[in-house]
């Protein structure tokens, strides 16, 4: 592989991890992945905890959909979300870890 090939792979990567880093750069984005950290739940549930409207709140879903962050099921009427796999856990819990020091 020439420096050429190395240079736009690099270039491909670090745009992937910035549009990744801009979808939880939203306080309110990173609380839902916080409160999906304690398990699935619905989407009633977790807006409770915020004070947004339901269209909003789903906008901030979507985006953590689309990054592949979390996902969801539908049960009846009801939708479910958790989060979507094992290094997004991590993630979240290493941010847990050194902004909520009260974390275990």
């Amino acid at each position: 592989m020439e420096a050429q090939d190395i240079a736009e792979l690099q270039q491909e990567e670090a745009h992937d991890a910035a549009t990744f880093l801009r979808s939880l750069a939203n306080e309110h984005r990173l609380q839902i992945l916080c409160h999906l950290a304690a398990g699935e739940q619905s989407v009633g549930d977790l807006n409770r905890h915020f004070p947004l409207s339901a269209s909003a709140f789903s906008q901030h879903l979507s985006v953590l959909r689309q990054q592949g962050l979390v996902k969801f099921r539908k049960e009846a009427q009801t939708i479910y979300y958790s989060i979507n796999d094992p290094d997004t856990m991590d993630f979240i819990r290493l941010l847990k870890g050194k902004f909520c020091p009260d974390f275990r």
